[in-house]
């Protein structure tokens, strides 16, 4: 299905333009040595207590 917009009486196909555009992120992307240490030190912190239906989320720094 073709979408148009009219903008000053010319028709305009964006969804071609939308989708023919180049990707912008590198193909292999990476996390850095910080983001992998935050997000470990993160887990290893977070626990959850389950009390009936509730769940309690704490972080001990």
């Amino acid at each position: 299905m073709r979408s148009y917009i009219n903008i000053q009486n010319k028709p305009i196909l964006y969804m071609a333009k939308l989708y023919s555009k180049k990707k912008l992120a590198p193909k292999k992307m990476l996390p850095k040595k910080e983001t992998i240490r935050l997000i470990l030190q993160y887990s290893c912190a977070l626990s959850i207590m389950k009390v009936g239906n509730l769940n309690f989320e704490t972080i001990a720094n």
